[in-house]
């Protein structure tokens, strides 16, 4: 499978980073594989990423009880640095976006983008795996 046939989804990616300060986005899977990746970042760096994404998305739930309730699902991380943030959010049956910005995003605007594209990658992934391998619906 090549590059373009495996990142069908990178536009939906690459669309909603068109917004000053935004750097990168990836489409991971529960388990940290890689589905989907913006144009910016090469797939080495994005599968690199989308396995430390996984590793975070695990912590973020574990920590549900300190909440109230433990059995809420998670929603999303948004994690700040001097010189950024690292936004991860739900986007399906065991599937998360993850995206970066610099420290000068809006990080409300970033975060409606996000859940804008969550809201059209759950159709796309949905149909996905109705048409998954085999091809059966």
């Amino acid at each position: 499978m090549n590059e373009s046939q495996h990142n069908s989804l990178g536009w939906m990616l690459d669309e909603a980073l068109r917004m000053p300060e935004a750097k990168h986005a990836i489409l991971l899977s529960a388990d940290g594989l890689l589905m989907a990746h913006s144009k910016n970042i090469s797939r080495e760096d994005a599968e690199r990423q989308a396995a430390a994404m996984s590793g975070l998305q695990s912590l973020a739930r574990s920590t549900a009880e300190f909440c109230g309730n433990p059995d809420m699902p998670w929603q999303q991380t948004i994690t700040e640095f001097d010189f950024g943030y690292v936004f991860l959010v739900a986007a399906g049956p065991r599937a998360y976006v993850a995206a970066s910005a610099t420290e000068r995003i809006d990080v409300e605007t970033m975060t409606h983008r996000l859940m804008e594209l969550v809201q059209r990658l759950g159709k796309e992934l949905t149909a996905m795996q109705r048409t998954g391998v085999g091809g059966s619906a």
